[in-house]
């Protein structure tokens, strides 16, 4: 694999990790890197080719994200795009300046030669999508132009000669028609990439990097939350390093409705792995009290899973401290957390990713940290995992806390736990779970006056939120039939009491996140 993969220069874009998702889809292995990864480092790696990724930058600004330039020289191609697009005819010579007619969302894409590589297969007409404030005044010498859009007159430029190419367009996101064919002609038609990497080889490939990293018996704590990712860790590194991997599971109190006996029945009869549950109902509680900012939030919770987690670890250290520290974090996470291989923007901190302490002890061991959700699911088969397990809803690690607005209490858990409870099973009754994303209840502490039973109320508020989505990193909400809607409303309202009004969130991801905190 390592002899033949395309390697992604980060330039801070929020979607920088799809074009590698994308080309993986397409079986080829690709790695991404900040975009100052030293050229030593890049020629280690003796990668097909090279993609430089969007970014918030302006090429000609003091201080813009600038690549070694002697990439250029490896005698392999380069693809930009939108910033990488603007650095490469900005380096060349070409000029970039402010659109005045600014390009965010869908645009027409009008290829000028359908006979060229990059857009091999691809129609006329697509549909692309435009995301960018600056754009491409003038060429630089050597390069033409292969495409146009009805705002943006250089859309995609190529200097054939020395095997630069560059694309205005997002070619990684899924509103982009032809995007995907587009990275692949890049890969493996230009470049000549290989396209037999898959989840097996992942597999296979995390395995001995596992048992080379933890040596001699060492002990692996792993945080289990009971959702796939952290199941597919656990299991991942059972094969790994087999008992060896102690698997540790918080009650924290913020789980939904009978989700402590459903997990430990899960690991029982599927894993068989032996599970050690760590009730800190109280000790979360306790500390959640009277916070109501939800990044305090994420970092009290963050902090407090740590303090437990070292607590079994001492309980469980028969060869001294154990060192490691294992969890199912997901790029989407790391993303929407901390800059890791560029500048990108934080969205939010993730308990597990932006809210860890610093006088943490252990060494994080995130097999996932770089795959998205529907490659976990199918590295999950891989490893023979059952269905049941492997398309469960996505949960949050802070769990109920961040879908409650304002304080967290006793009271009001009970309440959502009801309400989300009622919402799931009338998913699964009505045959609609397995066809949404992620669907779950959000208490809003929105108090309305509501009648019932002739008598005047005034009680809290649910909103019903689902969304349909590939990676988590862009969703749309669910288009779920009035009928059931109303049938959730009618059940919610009737059997919780303290609800008396019930909503839809028809927020798409962006603007909003999937989590309401």
């Amino acid at each position: 694999m390592m002899n033949d993969l395309i390697l992604v220069l980060d330039f801070g874009s929020q979607y920088t990790q799809l074009i590698a998702r994308r080309l993986r889809e397409y079986g080829v292995y690709t790695e991404i890197v900040p975009y100052f990864e030293k050229l030593e480092s890049i020629k280690a790696k003796n990668p097909k080719g090279i993609i430089l990724s969007g970014g918030p930058a302006s090429v000609y600004e003091e201080g813009a994200y600038k690549p070694d330039s002697r990439v250029f020289e490896l005698g392999i191609p380069v693809l930009g795009i939108c910033y990488g697009m603007q650095y490469i005819a900005h380096f060349f010579g070409g000029s970039v300046v402010r659109a005045q007619a600014q390009e965010f969302g869908k645009a027409v894409l009008e290829i000028s030669d359908l006979s060229v590589e990059l857009f091999k297969g691809v129609k006329q007409d697509s549909i692309v999508w435009m995301s960018h404030a600056d754009k491409v005044e003038s060429l630089p010498s050597g390069f033409v132009e292969l495409a146009k859009s009805g705002n943006t007159h250089y859309c995609a430029i190529a200097d054939f000669k020395r095997q630069v190419y560059a694309l205005q367009f997002h070619p990684e996101v899924v509103h982009s028609e032809c995007g995907g064919e587009v990275l692949k002609n890049f890969a493996v038609g230009i470049c000549g990439a290989d396209t037999s990497w898959n989840m097996r080889n992942f597999a296979e490939a995390e395995i001995v990097k596992l048992r080379e990293r933890v040596l001699g018996g060492d002990k692996v704590l792993c945080a289990v939350s009971g959702g796939v990712d952290s199941s597919v860790v656990a299991t991942l590194i059972y094969r790994a390093i087999g008992e060896n991997l102690i698997p540790v599971f918080v009650d924290t109190g913020l789980l939904r409705k009978g989700e402590r006996e459903a997990v430990e029945a899960m690991f029982r009869e599927n894993l068989k792995v032996p599970l050690i549950v760590a009730d800190a109902r109280e000790l979360f509680l306790g500390r959640l009290k009277g916070v109501t900012d939800p990044e305090q939030k994420r970092k009290i919770i963050g902090e407090t899973f740590i303090e437990v987690f070292e607590k079994e670890a001492k309980k469980h250290n028969t060869k001294g401290e154990i060192k490691f520290l294992a969890q199912g974090t997901l790029y989407p996470d790391v993303i929407e957390s901390v800059s890791v291989k560029g500048p990108s923007k934080t969205i939010k901190s993730h308990h597990n990713v932006g809210g860890l302490p610093e006088w943490m002890k252990f060494e994080l061991i995130e097999p996932l940290r770089e795959l998205f959700k529907d490659e976990v699911r199918a590295l999950g088969r891989e490893l023979g995992m059952p269905e049941s397990m492997l398309m469960r809803h996505p949960f949050p690690g802070p769990g109920l806390a961040i879908r409650i607005m304002g304080e967290v209490n006793a009271a009001d858990l009970e309440l959502l736990k009801e309400a989300d409870s009622i919402f799931i099973e009338e998913l699964h009754k009505w045959g609609l779970y397995d066809s949404v994303w992620q669907a779950f209840c959000v208490l809003l502490n929105v108090r309305s006056v509501g009648v019932m039973g002739d008598n005047r109320t005034y009680d809290n508020t649910i909103c019903v939120r689902a969304v349909e989505a590939m990676d988590g990193m862009t969703a749309s909400f669910s288009h779920l039939p009035h009928a059931f809607l109303e049938s959730v409303s009618n059940r919610i309202i009737n059997e919780v009491a303290g609800i008396n009004r019930i909503v839809y969130d028809i927020t798409s991801k962006p603007p909003g996140t999937i989590e309401w905190e």
